[in-house]
């Protein structure tokens, strides 16, 4: 039986940015993390626009088809339906180690900060929250309104880390992938999973 280092949910919305996710989802993959993955209808859809990726609604096959997609050990992503309200992320009593929504959504944002736990990706960033485990939110929105900004710092009091998919330019990136890179290396360090995407500064 495998041995995970980590277990990470990983929310996917429908914002535009979703090869951010797809990045973060392989690093996590690599570092040998187990993945609880919670895909939305819109997301589903921006995956197929932006990275031509034609993902199944059914969580058995879209379980197949990102485990195979990312290359992941047989058990290592789990993904989990919209209404599965038996899935371990709807309860405090068997939370992920961490949470990280990339992209999320403004949509997505307002709901959590509003604690309607309307749907499985919610809940379990509520539970998150509750539980005290570590809750990213790459919010990917311009300009930003001040109902946005309000539910940010609202959730930034509570324990979220607030982090827009706003890269660095200093390393004169030559390929819009390594942008990718940068906004998917400041997720995996925030969760404390180890990676090789890019120089770090200094270094």
């Amino acid at each position: 039986m495998t041995t995970w280092n980590k277990t990470i949910a990983v929310g996917l919305t429908g914002a535009s940015g979703i090869h951010y996710g797809l990045k973060v989802l392989r690093g996590l993959v690599e570092a040998d993390v187990r993945v609880y993955l919670l895909v939305s209808q819109a997301a589903q859809v921006v995956l197929k626009m932006e990275a031509e990726l034609d993902t199944p609604s059914r969580p058995a096959e879209a379980e197949r088809f990102f485990s195979e997609y990312l290359g992941a050990a047989p058990g290592q992503i789990r993904v989990f339906g919209r209404q599965e309200w038996t899935a371990p992320v709807a309860s405090g009593t068997n939370p992920p180690d961490a949470m990280a929504i990339c992209p999320c959504t403004t949509g997505t944002l307002a709901s959590i900060a509003a604690g309607l736990s309307q749907d499985l990706m919610d809940r379990a960033a509520d539970v998150a929250l509750k539980e005290g485990r570590k809750l990213i939110l790459v919010v990917r929105e311009m300009p930003f309104t001040a109902i946005h900004l309000d539910n940010m710092l609202r959730l930034s009091r509570a324990g979220a880390v607030i982090m827009p998919a706003n890269p660095g330019f200093y390393f004169k990136p030559q390929r819009v992938e390594e942008i990718y890179d940068f906004v998917a290396a400041r997720v995996l360090d925030h969760l404390g999973v180890p990676h090789r995407l890019g120089a770090r500064w200094g270094g």
